[in-house]
């Protein structure tokens, strides 16, 4: 077999492959031998029919094309090992010459990784948020915890603002009552917003055993994004009561024994959660300086598949699961579908180049990922998706994803490195000083949330 390679573009060759007949004789007896189990000839014992009367019988034409999709793969696979190509995505292949007897001629053009040349990146330089704790927030958190200790008890007037009541509700669409919009004993803080649109105004005033009939759109459910008539009765008020803010607080709501150790331990969990939001900003706008560096050519393919990716999961899963369609959610953003598949767009690019970037960067630094990182890789992973450890492994090991996880600790590094490497600024132009193993998990997470799918460059085998 020989085979050259023609770059079309930077993301894009083609490769030409000439392949003797000869060597297309296991693709042959594979072919014949499986047109033998699946035919019968009267006269011959099935598996046992001869290839003249295999030729007779269904024509040549068919056992060779049979041979060439058998034998397609494994020749294009030789010319891409040959040539050396890290190719993305599935070949577009073309048989220019098929003669029997002489030769199988074909021609594949395919997507490959660009090229890239990382440059000196230890000149970057970025600007973060200050720490900077509050009195304020620090109020707000112990009024915030002093919250969810609250107590309710039944009063006998009108609802109010902040009171909790025991709703039941009977929704109706186009007169009829849905099998799903019928809800007894719902508990529910007025205000909160965490209901239908339209509730806080029907109930407020009412006492209990009031009962009153409003319209809102339902947000989820079979009838999501129809208006509705709802109905709606009070079969309980009460009103919530929030325990004195001193040490028996303290000792009720923490480990603490004096409400002054409740604040002091605020202030440092505020200050902490400041520090990783920190430290995820000065990762974010390094990785955006490194990619303003580096040129990045796009493979438009790839491109394409990315969007129509980001497109699907948002359609199907995200807003599926909240009962909502692409229409009514650009509705909410105040977006129209074209700035939509601009921010779709960019985000995509974004994420290839940022995968390319990082992957030459592990190429370069030499990283590699031992187990203990990628175990602790996967723990963060299983419990961002509500999954234990080991039905998230057995998840990942089932759908062949072991790489893509490597590949996302190994990008998480490289980034860590070049933020090492960088000068990182607060506001008030102190050095911020990253702690290296906090850092490492943070880049893996900022890298992934940038990453186009690894998965979506898989090197897929050619079809005549």
């Amino acid at each position: 077999m020989k085979s050259a390679v023609e770059t079309l573009n930077p993301t894009r060759v083609r490769l030409t492959v000439e392949v003797p007949f000869e060597e297309l004789k296991d693709s042959l007896d594979a072919a014949y031998k499986k047109i033998n189990q699946q035919v019968t000839v009267k006269g011959f014992r099935k598996g046992k029919i001869p290839a003249r009367i295999i030729d007779q019988r269904f024509g040549r034409g068919a056992v060779l094309e049979e041979a060439v999709n058998d034998a397609l793969p494994k020749f294009y696979t030789e010319a891409v090992n040959e040539a050396e190509l890290n190719v993305l995505g599935q070949p577009e292949v073309d048989i220019t010459e098929l003669k029997d007897g002489e030769t199988l001629n074909f021609t594949a053009e395919v997507d490959v990784r660009p090229t890239i040349e990382i440059p000196d990146y230890s000149g970057i330089e970025v600007e973060v948020d200050a720490i900077e704790v509050s009195e304020e927030d620090i109020e707000k958190a112990v009024s915030d915890l002093r919250e969810r200790f609250a107590s309710t008890s039944p009063v006998e007037r009108a609802a109010q603002d902040d009171d909790v009541v025991t709703l039941d509700l009977e929704a109706k669409v186009d007169g009829e009552v849905l099998e799903d919009g019928v809800a007894s004993g719902v508990s529910y803080t007025i205000g909160s917003g965490e209901l239908l649109e339209g509730i806080d105004e029907a109930v407020k005033g009412l006492e209990a055993g009031g009962e009153t009939t409003f319209t809102s759109e339902l947000k989820g459910g079979s009838a999501a994004g129809k208006a509705a008539e709802v109905t709606v009765k009070v079969t309980q008020v009460a009103a919530r009561e929030l325990p004195e803010l001193d040490d028996e607080f303290a000792q009720l709501a923490s480990e603490f024994d004096t409400l002054d150790e409740l604040k002091a331990d605020s202030r440092k969990r505020l200050e902490n959660m400041k520090q990783y939001d920190q430290a995820t900003q000065a990762q974010e706008r390094v990785l955006e300086k490194l990619l303003e560096l580096v040129e990045v050519p796009v493979p438009e393919k790839l491109l394409e598949d990315e969007i129509n990716t980001r497109k699907h999961n948002l359609e199907h899963h995200q807003l599926g699961q909240m009962g909502m369609d692409l229409a009514k959610y650009l509705e909410i953003q105040g977006k129209t579908e074209e700035e939509f598949d601009a921010e779709t767009k960019d985000a995509a690019v974004k994420g290839i180049k940022t995968q390319f970037v990082l992957d030459e960067l592990v190429n370069k630094e030499k990283l590699n990922v031992n187990q203990e990182e990628l175990t602790e890789h996967l723990m963060r992973r299983a419990a961002s998706s509500g999954m234990s450890p080991d039905q998230f492994a057995q998840a990942v090991v089932e759908g062949g994803q072991v790489p893509m996880l490597v590949g996302e600790v190994a990008r998480g590094k490289a980034l860590a490195v070049v933020v090492e490497a960088a000068t990182v600024k607060d506001t008030n132009g102190e050095i911020v000083d990253l702690d290296d193993e906090e850092e490492e998990d943070e880049t893996a997470e900022t890298a992934e949330s940038a990453d186009a799918p690894a998965e979506s460059e898989s090197e897929d085998k050619p079809e005549a």
